[in-house]
């Protein structure tokens, strides 16, 4: 990731998981403000704001855009999902 591009006030993502914590509370307005710091490729606003006038659930748009979001953040920092099961060791 561009450095120049990341947020200033850089939220430290070890795991998918975290990107999905992070996005998960946000609303439309609050997703387009906190995503601008990512310089990620994204849908345009104004597609979206588009979409939402001709009648496209606001809630549906932004799952969309949500999960555009963690794929493009989890594929540029190399993340993978936490795994909450314990290793077994074989004996």
């Amino acid at each position: 990731m561009n450095p120049l591009c990341y947020a200033e006030s850089m939220i430290e993502f070890r795991h998918i998981d975290d990107i999905e914590d992070y996005l998960e509370p946000m609303d439309y307005e609050t997703f387009w403000q906190e995503i601008k710091g990512f310089c990620l490729i994204l849908i345009p606003r104004e597609k979206c704001d588009a979409d939402i006038e001709n009648g496209v659930d606001e809630e549906t748009v932004l799952i969309v855009l949500k999960n555009l979001a963690r794929i493009e953040l989890a594929s540029i920092l190399k993340l993978k999902w936490r795994c909450d099961v314990p290793m077994r060791t074989m004996h």
